[in-house]
Parts: C-alpha cells; structure tokens; sequence
C-alpha cells in the first residue's frame, strides 16, 4: 500500500477504512460487553484478543502474571538511520469489567451476573483491535514498530503495573519514544468530543485503611467502655477539616470516606471501628504531605480518647501527566483527523485515576477522553461512568479507532531521522 500523498489523503483514508470495519469493531465490543471480567484474569476477553489479532502479522505475547497481550507491529516504511534503530510507539487499550450489576436495557447487555463494562474498556479494547488492522495494512507506511498493550485489571488492580514489571515497555526491543491512550466518557460532553489537556490530567490515588481499637461494652454505660465507634466519627469529620485547612486550595485534595462499619446491636458498644478512604491528589508535594499527616492526625485523634488506631496509608496511583510537546501532537491529530471544533481542551484534571500513569511516568505520551454520549442525549443527563445505567455509543468506535491508528503513523514518521 503506498503512502498516502499528504495529510489530509491519510485522514480519508483511516475513517473510511475504520468506517468500512464499524461492523466488526462493534460485534467485538458487544461480544466483551455481553461476557465482561474483572481483575486481572480475563481468559474469555484475552481469547476473543487473541482470536481478533491472529493472523494480522503481529509478534503476540501474554502475560504469566496476568491475562495481558502484547502485540508488536513491525513497520518496514522509513529506514533505521544512523543509529541503526527504529523508533517504537506504544497505544494503551484496558479490558477489564467491574462488579457492578447491569440497568441500562441495550440489547448487548452483560450477561455476567454482577459485573458489568460500565467504564467503557469494551471500546477500548475493540478500538484497539481495529486499529490493529488498520495498521497491519500499513505496514509499509510505519517508520518504526508499534506495540499494542492489552491491559487487565485498570479497574484497581494496578494492572499496567504488572505489564510494566513483565516487560511491555522493552516488547518491541527499544522503548517507546511516545505512548497513547483514550478513555471514553459516557457523560461529561457531547457525543464525539475529545477532550485532554497538557501536565497533569488526572488525580493520583491513594487509599486510606483504619482500624480504632477500643473496648466493648454495655449501650447504657459508655465510660465503662471506650467506644471506637464515636472516636472514628471523628475521624471522618477531622478529615474534611484537614483538606480544607491544611491544603491550598488550588492545589486541591479530595478526601472521600466510602467505608464505615461498626457493631452488631445498637446497646452494644463494639470492640473495633473501621473506615476506609480514597485520597485524590494534583501534585508530588500535596501528595507527600497527605501520607505524612494523615496517619498522624488519626492516630492523634485515637490517642486523645485513650483508644490506638491502625492506620494504614497506601499509596496507589501516580499522577497521570500528559508531556506537553505529545499532548499538543495528540490535539494536531485529532484537529485533522476529527476537525479542529471536536477537541475541547480540560480547564482543570480530572479527579479519577488511572494506571496509565505508570506508563506515562516511564515514556512521554497523552491521554485523551473520547465522548460516547449517545447522540441527541445531553450529556449532562447521561449517566456518568462506573453507573449501572451508563452506556456508551458504538457510534465513536470507528472514530477512536482511526485516532489510535493516526496516533502511531504520525508518531513513527515525526520520529524519523
């Protein structure tokens, strides 16, 4: 196949040929929403991967700690110069599910009990796949290899933490000068939006496990006892007081208790109190003090009562940080790819986390949001991501896949001596 004659000739080319596999890249997405996994053990999703990938002249791997795949494309266009290496691009496709139960009606719904792809990794995946085929069939074109990271286990079992110890930055034989990634949003702006910005896109995450340990007692006679269950209320509210008057609020901090469990009667004081938090940050050095003054203020609080507590402070995601001279080549691709009205730049970072940071810490790169409002819904009424109700529209998955398949030709052929 030969290389298109300008910009604007690949542009064309990419949708329609993205266009013309809509019918594909769909039944994929709706074969993974219909059987969705969670974790890190995914064989029917690695499977119908696999299955996708075979015979399109990929070097395929998978992983012995998890049901990853990696796939390495090598291009023959361009040629090594003088170092005699060519230069490698990696794109990102997470595939996990959660355990959340289905509502939202569509005819592919899971057919899972409890697990759901209600983030949207089903497009993810399947855009991948296209974009698989689109470059196999231009091969020729690529000025350097390209290696498809097929992730498990986004959804917190810091999976690209394990492809990462397992080698899928070294797959191709030479790290990634860049790395890509897209997340499709079911709420958050109209359909067919892409949104990203430069430095810091989304929060770190940091998870917080508490237990007070107090003394049971009677209901009626609290200071025979010492109640852990008052003393973690405290902590609660001690908490929302740390975020606002310890932290500038434009470096911001999010603290949510999701977990509060206690007792077994109501005129039993118990033995424990537990609490667990997530802890959202924009930067090393808010992040940093959050892990040094939270356990403190905790167990302070506990030692006030006369009670001890555990605290445990684990740290869990970096921040996820687009570098600024591949952020502004995303937005060139999307601007010609998609037309320069249908990317909106991000006043501020999202407070979600994400295990591509981990990739993004290792090779500059992006990481882009793609609006799957279904059409003619308002995207300030469409149920947001991780919902029961959320759904995503079939309607961008040629789009995105073109955009993952732009990505690494523009890439590769920028990257040429």
């Amino acid at each position: 196949m030969a290389l298109p004659a300008s910009s604007a000739d690949l542009t064309v080319s990419l949708l329609d040929d993205a266009r013309s596999m809509a019918g594909d890249i769909g039944d994929l997405r709706h074969r993974l929403h219909r059987e969705p996994e969670i974790g890190l053990d995914l064989p029917r999703t690695q499977e119908k991967v696999l299955a996708a990938l075979d015979g399109l002249g990929y070097e395929v791997s998978t992983g012995t700690d998890t049901t990853s795949v990696t796939a390495v494309l090598r291009g023959t266009g361009g040629d090594a110069g003088s170092t005699g290496e060519r230069p490698v691009v990696l794109l990102r496709g997470d595939m996990d599910a959660l355990p959340v139960q289905e509502k939202t009606g569509v005819h592919y719904a899971s057919r899972i009990e409890g697990a759901m792809h209600a983030c949207g990794h089903d497009l993810h995946t399947s855009m991948l796949v296209g974009a698989a085929n689109l470059l196999a069939a231009r091969r020729d074109q690529l000025a350097g290899d390209v290696v498809l990271m097929f992730q498990p286990g986004e959804e917190g079992f810091d999976g690209a933490g394990v492809m990462l110890r397992e080698g899928v930055l070294d797959a191709a034989g030479r790290r990634p000068e860049a790395a890509y990634g897209l997340h499709v949003m079911s709420s958050m702006a109209n359909a067919g939006a892409v949104m990203s910005r430069s430095g810091a896109v989304m929060s770190s995450s940091d998870g917080l496990f508490v237990t007070v340990h107090g003394a049971g007692g009677h209901g009626s006679a609290p200071f025979a006892a010492k109640d852990p269950v008052t003393v973690a209320a405290e902590m609660v509210m001690a908490l929302q007081s740390m975020v606002t008057r310890q932290f500038d609020v434009f470096d911001p901090v999010v603290v949510t208790v999701g977990v509060l469990q206690a007792g077994t009667k109501r005129n039993v004081i118990p033995e424990t109190a537990r609490l667990e938090a997530t802890i959202r940050s924009f930067s090393p050095e808010a992040k940093a003090r959050l892990k040094a003054s939270v356990p403190r203020l905790l167990e302070s609080i506990a030692a006030g009562h006369g009670l001890s507590a555990t605290v445990e402070y684990c740290e869990e995601y970096p921040l996820t940080v687009n570098d600024g001279t591949e952020s502004a080549f995303a937005r060139r691709a999307v601007d010609e790819l998609l037309g320069a009205e249908r990317y909106r730049e991000l006043a501020n970072p999202l407070a979600g986390s994400e295990d591509f940071s981990r990739v993004l810490a290792e090779v500059p790169g992006a990481f882009l949001f793609l609006s799957a409002v279904p059409d003619g819904t308002d995207h300030a009424d469409a149920a947001y991501n991780h919902s029961p109700y959320a759904v995503f529209d079939d309607a961008v998955l040629p789009e995105g896949t073109a955009l993952y398949a732009r990505l690494a030709l523009e890439r590769l052929a920028a990257a040429r001596p």
